[in-house]
C-alpha cells in the first residue's frame, strides 16, 4: 500500500446500501457536498478526495443499534475502510479527528458508525510518543522484571495533605513500586497540590534513605489551563518527582501536546470519560483508534482496567486493549506501560497473566485490593505479589495459598 495515505476502518450500520453509504462518507468528509460542484475536479479530487478501499460485509441486525424514525429493516452492517490523502489531512491531530472521525458522526441515514481502527503512515511518525515508556517506567522504579506492583490514594478524596502522607508511608513500607493519586484529586481547597508535594515527598525520599528503593508517586497535575498544568508539572519537578497522573480526555490532545513538549516526568494516563466515546456498541470509538493518538502525544503509562474490573467493561475489551498497547505503532518504543487497575486483588493475576500472553510487562494496581487487606496494607501488597508468582510458576491461587496466609486471607474475603 503506498504510504501517503490515512486509513480509517468504521463499523457502519444504516437501513440501505453501506456501500452508497461508505461513498458519501468519503466525499462528504474530503471533497464533495450534497450537489455537484464545479471546482470539484478531477485533478482536486485526485490531490484530496477520501475513497473507500474496503468493504467486508458483517451480519444484518433486525433492529437498529440507534433509534431509527423510518423503522426500515433489516439494518445492514460493514466494516468499512476509507483512506484519506495524507496531502489533505497532514500529521495534524486536529485535522484527523475534524476531517476523518468527527464529521462521520453526523452523517444521515446512519443507525450506527463506530470507528474501530486508525492505520497512520510513517509520516505520523513526527509524533514523540512516549518519553519513557515500559523501560523508562521500570528504570525509574527499580523493577528490572515482573510486574510493578502499584496503589492509590484512598479514600479517594477527602484526605489532607498529612494523612495523605500516612497513607503514603504505609504503602511505602509495604513494599509497593509506585502509587498515584486518584484521578478525581488534583488540586482541591483541602488539598491544594503544593501542599500535598510537600507533605508527600519527604516521605518518599526518607524510605528510599532507609530502603535504598525510590518508590514512583505520581502526582495529579490536569488542567483544563495548560500554563496552571505546567506550573503542577514544574512543582512536582522542584521537589524531585518523577510522575504525574494526567487526564487525558479532560485536558485534551492541545494540552497532552503542551504538556509533553515540555514535561520532565513520566506521564501516567487515565483514561476517564473514554466510556462516554466507546460504551454505546453502536457508536463512537474502539480502544484500538483511541489509544493510538493518545500514544504519539506521548503517554508512559495507560491505565486499561482489568480482569473481572468493578466497572461494565468486559474482559474481552480489557484483553484487547492490553494488546493494542503492546502492538507497536511505529517502533517498540512508542509502546506504553499497560497499567492493570479497577477491582484489582490478585485474585485476577493468574487469569490475566494467561490471557495477555504471558508478559509481565505491566503495572499491577491495586485500590481497595490493598488498603482493604483483612491483615492491613502490607500483607494486600505481599497478597498480590504472591498471586503473581502463582501465575509465573504455573500454580494455581489456592495451591499457592496454602504456605501464603496473605493470599488465603485475600482468597477467602474477595475469591
Amino acid at each position: 500500500m503506498a504510504d501517503d495515505m490515512i486509513r480509517v476502518t468504521y463499523r457502519i450500520e444504516c437501513a440501505g446500501d453501506v456501500e452508497a453509504l461508505a461513498a458519501k462518507i468519503a466525499s462528504d468528509q474530503s471533497t464533495g457536498t450534497f450537489t455537484e460542484l464545479p471546482a470539484e475536479t478531477e485533478a482536486v479530487r485526485a490531490r484530496c478526495a477520501a475513497r473507500v478501499e474496503q468493504v467486508m460485509p458483517l451480519k444484518p441486525l433486525t433492529v437498529p443499534s440507534i433509534p431509527d424514525p423510518a423503522g426500515q429493516g433489516p439494518y445492514h452492517r460493514a466494516d468499512v475502510t476509507i483512506a484519506y490523502p495524507l496531502e489533505a489531512i497532514g500529521t495534524d491531530v486536529a485535522a484527523l479527528m475534524t476531517i476523518a472521525i468527527g464529521g462521520v458522526f453526523a452523517v444521515k441515514g446512519v443507525t450506527g458508525i463506530r470507528v474501530m481502527d486508525i492505520d497512520l503512515p510513517s509520516a505520523w511518525a513526527c509524533h514523540p510518543g512516549p518519553q519513557f515508556g515500559i523501560a523508562g517506567s521500570r528504570q525509574l522504579m527499580g523493577v528490572e522484571e515482573g510486574p510493578m506492583i502499584a496503589s492509590i490514594i484512598k479514600p479517594s478524596l477527602g484526605l489532607l495533605p498529612d494523612e495523605t502522607a500516612a497513607v503514603v508511608a504505609d504503602l511505602c513500607a509495604a513494599g509497593v513500586d509506585f502509587i498515584k493519586d486518584d484521578e478525581k484529586l488534583m488540586s482541591p481547597a483541602y488539598s491544594p497540590l503544593e501542599q500535598r508535594i510537600a507533605a508527600i515527598m519527604p516521605v518518599i525520599r526518607d524510605h528510599e534513605q532507609k530502603t535504598g528503593k525510590r518508590v514512583m508517586y505520581a502526582f495529579g497535575i490536569s488542567s483544563a489551563d495548560p500554563d496552571t498544568m505546567m506550573r503542577n508539572h514544574d512543582l512536582v519537578v522542584e521537589a524531585g518527582g518523577n510522575a504525574a497522573v494526567v487526564n487525558i480526555n479532560s485536558i485534551g490532545y492541545g494540552g497532552m501536546t503542551f504538556l509533553r513538549k515540555r514535561s520532565a516526568l513520566c506521564l501516567h494516563a487515565h483514561r476517564n470519560g473514554w466510556d462516554i466515546l466507546t460504551r454505546h456498541p453502536g457508536l463512537g470509538l474502539e480502544f484500538r483508534a483511541y489509544q493510538k493518538i493518545w500514544r504519539l502525544l506521548g503517554v508512559d503509562q495507560f491505565q486499561i482496567n482489568g480482569i473481572q474490573a468493578k466497572y461494565w467493561e468486559p474482559d474481552e475489551s480489557f484483553v484487547r486493549s492490553f494488546e493494542d498497547c503492546m502492538t507497536p505503532i511505529f517502533s517498540e518504543a512508542d509502546r506504553p506501560l499497560p497499567v492493570v487497575c479497577s477491582g484489582q486483588w490478585g485474585g485476577q493475576a493468574v487469569e490475566t497473566y494467561e490471557r495477555t500472553g504471558r508478559t509481565l510487562d505491566l503495572m499491577y494496581l491495586g485500590g481497595g485490593g490493598i488498603h482493604g487487606h483483612p491483615m492491613g496494607p502490607a500483607a494486600g501488597v505481599r497478597a498480590i505479589r504472591q498471586a503473581w508468582d502463582a501465575a509465573a510458576e504455573g500454580l494455581s491461587l489456592a495451591d499457592k495459598a496454602r504456605d501464603h496466609p496473605e493470599l488465603a486471607a485475600s482468597l477467602a474475603k474477595w475469591g
